[in-house]
């Protein structure tokens, strides 16, 4: 395997070069939004902190916690640290209820954002010789655009296709020669079966090689289906839209991990309950604060994302540290008849039955009922009934065990669930709590 970088110098900086770089920045940010913010202000002057205090990375911890609803509560102006004569770019987050989050770029921010996204796509191979089909959705929502100006810095040939009409995806993937294409793994997994359903053989009609699929927390198993069902590789990616969007972490080749990019960020994982730092290894809650942002910095922002370190080294070369996968989000987590549970611990089941197809929906309803509905593969929807009661039987088994409480299943048809264009919604809760 051939090692390419886009900033060799930065990706590979020894830990103890790098560190120093990493204080020097966060000396810089926390100074200035002493000075510029009023939200920090009032937050410093409550801890009795000042930014001349900070004198290493650990001093970290003597800063209080951003939380959405600091950004929610101080919209829309609240939080920027910059002049309105320098702001250059409005972004909001995909939040379903209330006020959204509103986060601002200057034009540094946005080559930034795009300088990282391009380290990205070199680091799963991209070269200019590919067509990205960029299936996410344009506007608002940071996925799409800060993948768009990445890529045009590599020199690839963007197709802005957006989301949904999958017969036009399809038209344009031949076409035009598609060869990696952005969308949520749920939007991967539709296409798939849209392929199928309409005698398309990835691998004999297209050109395709790889995925860059984000924005959802999906399983390991998600990863394999797509790839197996696509004759691709899937790259695992991880942003949002605080932290300027995609590509704050990134897998390599290698696929073990996702590089944080800690010359732009600094990361801690805490126990969500308590706020104490938990040992590389552990798994917590990802905490993160930008040390390169002009427009709107952020503070040891609460991300509710859990993951973990991989402390070991990465056979790529890089040193910035590697993030576990997503495993769902802190404030995701459902509670079922007293167990907490993950929607993730039951994909990871369902995603490894051949026999059952690319969609599912969890429905909670009553006082704790809970319903898996999933659909079978279109090679055995018309299978024997005796056998799809033993499929349903070891299903439930099996997620019993996973979860610790016995859900109810409904084996469904190909394409019968809903599908949706932008972020999928895995669970339906109408529960009287």
């Amino acid at each position: 395997m051939t090692l390419m970088y886009w900033q060799r110098d930065l990706e590979t900086m020894p830990r103890d070069p790098l560190r120093a770089l990493q204080l020097q920045r966060l000396q810089d940010t926390v100074a200035r939004v002493e000075a510029c913010v009023p939200f920090y202000q009032s937050q410093f002057a409550s801890t009795r902190f000042t930014a001349a205090e900070l004198r290493t990375l650990e001093d970290v911890r003597r800063l209080p916690f951003t939380t959405n609803a600091d950004l929610r509560n101080h919209y829309p102006y609240g939080l920027v640290a910059v002049p309105p004569n320098r702001l250059s770019r409005l972004h909001t987050s995909s939040g379903t209820t209330g006020k959204p989050k509103a986060i601002f770029f200057s034009q540094r921010d946005v080559d930034q954002a795009a300088e990282l996204v391009a380290r990205c796509l070199i680091m799963v191979g991209a070269t200019a010789d590919d067509v990205l089909q960029n299936m996410m959705t344009y506007g608002l929502f940071t996925g799409a655009l800060v993948v768009h100006y990445g890529a045009e810095k590599v020199g690839l040939l963007v197709i802005p296709a957006g989301p949904g009409n999958s017969e036009r995806q399809l038209l344009l993937m031949r076409d035009f020669g598609t060869t990696l294409f952005h969308c949520t793994p749920s939007y991967a997994l539709y296409l798939a079966d849209f392929m199928e359903r309409h005698g398309v053989d990835p691998r004999r009609d297209l050109k395709l090689r790889k995925a860059l699929i984000g924005a959802e927390a999906h399983s390991e198993a998600t990863r394999a289906k797509i790839e197996a069902s696509l004759g691709i590789q899937a790259y695992n990616s991880y942003g949002l839209s605080e932290m300027n969007g995609p590509g704050v972490a990134f897998e390599c080749e290698h696929q073990q991990g996702m590089h944080l990019w800690e010359d732009h960020y600094l990361l801690e994982i805490i126990n969500p309950d308590t706020g104490d730092p938990v040992p590389d290894g552990d798994p917590g809650e990802l905490v993160l604060t930008t040390l390169c942002r002009e427009a709107m910095p952020l503070l040891r922002y609460r991300t509710r994302d859990i993951t973990a370190i991989i402390p070991e080294p990465c056979p790529c070369g890089r040193t910035h540290r590697r993030l576990r996968r997503i495993t769902g989000r802190s404030d995701d987590m459902l509670i079922v008849r007293g167990v907490n549970i993950y929607p993730q611990q039951i994909e990871r089941i369902l995603m490894a039955v051949p026999e059952l197809g690319r969609n599912y929906l969890i429905e909670l309803d009553g006082l704790d009922e809970m319903t898996i509905k999933v659909e079978l593969s279109p090679a055995h929807f018309d299978g024997h009934v005796e056998h799809l009661v033993q499929l349903e039987s070891r299903l439930v088994d099996k997620i019993r065990a996973e979860i610790l409480t016995k859900p109810k299943l409904q084996l469904v048809a190909p394409g019968s669930l809903p599908i949706s264009e932008g972020k999928a919604k895995r669970v339906i809760d109408r529960r009287v709590l």
